[in-house]
């Protein structure tokens, strides 16, 4: 059954590649455009290139998305589950957290230059208060859904607060909390790109940096090209969160 199963997903995916290439080349073909070149020509860039700078500027974006999950990926899911189960702290927290939640973070960019830099710093910690306040809204909000009666069940049997933490809270918040990881990592390349593109500094910027670079030398398979490292950066990102949920929350997919 699993075998099929993907094999079945290796299909489906196999068959929207295929739509999105199909309507690629129609659209080059239609429009007839330099600046809209064939999927033919920018892949042949990007097999080109990818052993070459644009793969050390994938590189590069690669570990910023994936530091910058990660490190808020920590902190908003045990301060999710804690003031989803600590009614008392979240009346003190939740007015903070929706004044600060609907706060665009990336306005602060000219303030976090300024203060850290044009490094990697700078645009880690730009991802990190974006994706922080996805994660723990949504952890919050899930550990505060536990079923009560499973709580007390657990309790009457002699439990500690760390493991109901442990054996209740986190795992019913689990599946959610890896699909506001998905969602966030969305944001992330998106909020990426634009550091990327904003505040950067040296000849390694990451693929923001490069496909700006090409677009401004008017190098239009170059600039699909980087934008193909983008997409496969983003889905190789998700099959691993996706293999991740099955891994982690095997009851879901019974």
């Amino acid at each position: 059954m699993a075998q099929d199963r993907a094999k079945q997903m290796v299909v489906d995916y196999f068959l929207a590649i295929l739509a999105l290439l199909v309507f690629w080349e129609i659209a080059s073909l239609l429009l007839n455009k330099p600046y809209l070149p064939g999927p033919y020509e920018s892949f042949s860039v990007f097999a080109r290139e990818i052993g070459e700078f644009l793969g050390v500027h994938l590189l590069v974006s690669t570990v910023r998305v994936v530091v910058s999950l990660a490190a808020a990926l920590v902190p908003a899911v045990a301060l999710g589950v804690v003031l989803g189960r600590v009614t008392r702290l979240d009346r003190y927290a939740a007015p903070l957290i929706y004044l600060t939640y609907p706060i665009p973070k990336i306005i602060f960019l000219p303030l976090i230059v300024t203060l850290f830099g044009l490094g990697n710093f700078s645009k880690i910690f730009l991802i990190w208060i974006i994706v922080f306040f996805q994660i723990l809204v949504t952890t919050r909000d899930a550990a505060r859904q536990v079923n009560k009666d499973m709580v007390d069940s657990v309790l009457s049997l002699g439990a500690g607060e760390w493991q109901i933490y442990r054996y209740v809270i986190l795992p019913s918040c689990l599946p959610k909390i890896l699909t506001s990881l998905r969602i966030s990592l969305g944001t992330a390349i998106a909020v990426l790109f634009f550091s990327e593109t904003v505040a950067n500094v040296g000849s390694v910027g990451g693929i923001g940096y490069y496909v700006m670079e090409a677009w401004a030398k008017l190098e239009w398979n170059a600039m699909f090209a980087g934008i193909i490292a983008m997409g496969i950066m983003g889905f190789a990102l998700y099959l691993i969160l996706d293999w991740l949920e099955k891994i982690l929350c095997p009851w879901e997919f019974l």
